[in-house]
């Protein structure tokens, strides 16, 4: 899955986009256990995603989300984006396109916000989830209360990755 995962990061670079891995793989990377799954952000739009790769299924096209089945695996390629609004406390209203920083901040906490380019080995970390994983710490990007507003699932991911990471919340 692997190497699946970075042939698809290298034909978005090779057109010209960023790409990267993103959130829960990159932190299993970092604490040295098996991802499960590849996801990847990257500065191409759903539509160059679709043009780019043979197999692709638009799960969740109007949030910039795109099912790439490529070697037998699946992996989520979503667009770098930023949310507007959350009315329903599950999904966003509307998706801007955006960069990379932007997309890493309106992540839920910071050990998920966390890009991993598999070409360069570079970790690119714009909300300190390195040091949140070395301090073994759950810390929500910004205030916890308006994240947990935006999507009421988020107080079940904390309590989850407590639990299985035998981390800390954040005082």
């Amino acid at each position: 899955m692997e190497k699946t995962a970075l042939n698809v990061v290298k034909v978005l670079k090779a057109a010209g986009y960023e790409a990267y891995w993103a959130g829960g793989c990159v932190r299993d990377m970092l604490l040295k256990q098996e991802p499960k799954d590849y996801d990847i952000v990257t500065s191409a739009k759903p539509e160059d995603i679709e043009g780019l790769l043979k197999k692709t299924i638009p799960i969740g096209k109007e949030f910039g989300v795109i099912l790439v089945l490529e070697g037998g695996h699946q992996f989520e390629v979503a667009t770098f984006r930023s949310d507007s609004g959350y009315s329903d406390g599950r999904r966003p209203d509307a998706v801007l396109f955006t960069h990379a920083e932007e997309d890493a901040k309106r992540r839920d906490f910071t050990i998920n916000a966390l890009f991993y380019d598999p070409i360069t080995k570079e970790v690119i970390d714009f909300v300190g989830g390195q040091k949140d994983l070395q301090e073994r710490l759950i810390r929500f990007i910004g205030d916890p209360h308006a994240r947990i507003l935006e999507d009421h699932l988020r107080i079940l991911r904390a309590i989850r990755f407590k639990n299985v990471l035998q981390f800390q919340y954040h005082p």
